[in-house]
């Protein structure tokens, strides 16, 4: 294990109220985890406490993709494959000894023994620490996570410079939203990963606030972004364009060098949809996909999860808007925010929702909306971000009018 893997190992443990035996127990567990990793070779997919030491699931990177697409059975048999591949990779990583046991057999495997310095502890803090430290070795799937995605317009015609310029421009967005929201304790344990000429931005968190947190961050993102493009001189900032869709993900660690790090990439149905959301998307232009998902409870232990469509997810994320009244953009405290998604004035002083059809390079239809949000402040001109449904009225193609959602005392 090299230093570098260690620093990482250290990281992980950081902050943790642990005794030294029982942080050198876990430094000597992730050095055999990352022996048995074996440069990405093999995943680590489950563990479980056994005698005085513990058992891992250790199998070949392919290994489950095979299983999963295993063929010359009933179409039954297969669903039943991949059901048991999304319960191996979703939730927990501890498994009892029947499970990783009955996994073990169907992929062929054989859980490995870990010998431990010291039996295991068995507090919950502990668990929790041995299951990152196992995820890291590991792939693991999330039903439903909501993420956005920022993207820099006319990334492509820039000059090299000016491209590393507004990539740093749209970083520092990301982390000046970040540290506001925190200073208002809106908690957003955010990751992000790069596009090239962008970032997909994400909740590490899940649950239902997880995800209003992140569609709050998104607005603080762009609303400094305004900002600093109102102060630039040249093409210094970047003009963007923004989506944000909810959906599966597979989620894994980096691997640099001989080891893996602490920060994550996601690939999944909610990746392909935003990506594919963002070829349409028009310069300045906010769009929501038009997602159904069942998001857990904040609250892990309540056990409930809640099923919520596009528009009821907004709904919510206007509620509890309020949290942020009061944070400062560019030295004005917010009064308050709006945030909607657009549609057709109707003659009672309501409006519609509009949807929008995208069709993509490969002869498909994604359905979204156009979102707005206005952001005011107490002695300064308001933000406003995102493009009006004027833009959007009639049949352009690319953002074609899908149909209206009627409901009942719309104003924006």
């Amino acid at each position: 294990m090299s230093a570098d893997a260690e620093r990482e190992a250290d990281s992980t443990l950081a902050g943790a109220s642990l005794g030294l035996r029982q942080r050198s127990t876990l430094l000597d567990l992730d050095r055999q985890l990352h022996a048995h990793w074996n440069l990405g070779r093999n995943l680590i997919l489950a563990w479980c406490p056994y005698e005085s030491g513990m058992l891992a699931l250790v199998v070949p990177h392919y290994a489950v993709a095979e299983y999963a697409s295993a063929g010359g059975g009933a179409a039954a048999a297969e669903d039943a494959r991949q059901d048991f591949v999304l319960r191996l990779l979703s939730g927990p990583r501890r498994f009892d000894l029947r499970q990783i046991s009955n996994a073990a057999r169907l992929l062929h495997a054989e859980p490995v023994y870990l010998a431990l310095r010291q039996p295991l502890a068995g507090s919950d803090g502990e668990t929790q620490l041995i299951d990152h430290m196992v995820r890291r070795y590991g792939v693991s799937f999330v039903p439903s996570r909501a993420v956005a995605l920022f993207d820099i317009v006319g990334f492509s015609l820039l000059r090299p410079f000016e491209q590393m310029t507004q990539l740093n421009s749209l970083a520092h967005s990301l982390n000046s939203a970040h540290s506001k929201m925190i200073g208002s304790r809106v908690n957003v344990n955010f990751a992000r990963s790069g596009t090239g000429d962008g970032f997909y931005i994400w909740n590490r968190d899940l649950g239902v606030e997880a995800n209003t947190n992140l569609y709050h961050l998104m607005h603080l993102v762009l609303a400094d972004n305004a900002i600093a493009r109102r102060k630039a001189v040249g093409r210094s900032v970047p003009l963007l364009r923004a989506c944000f869709h909810a959906g599966s993900c597979y989620e894994f660690h980096h691997a640099e060098g001989l080891n893996p790090t602490l920060t994550t990439q996601i690939v999944g149905d909610v990746t392909i949809e935003l990506a594919r959301m963002i070829e349409r998307a028009l310069p300045g232009q906010i769009l929501v996909g038009d997602f159904h998902a069942s998001l857990p409870d904040d609250d892990a232990a309540a056990g409930r999860t809640f099923d919520l469509d596009a528009v009821q997810f907004m709904d919510r994320a206007q509620g509890n808007l309020s949290r942020l009244n009061g944070l400062e953009l560019a030295g004005e405290a917010i009064e308050s925010i709006k945030c909607y998604l657009t549609g057709r004035a109707r003659a009672d002083g309501t409006f519609t929702i509009r949807r929008l059809a995208i069709s993509d390079k490969h002869g498909l239809t994604h359905r979204v909306f156009n979102a707005k949000v206005n952001i005011y402040r107490r002695a300064a001109e308001p933000i406003l971000l995102g493009i009006e449904d004027r833009y959007l009225q009639g049949d352009q193609g690319a953002l074609a009018t899908a149909g209206h959602i009627v409901r009942p005392a719309t104003t924006h």
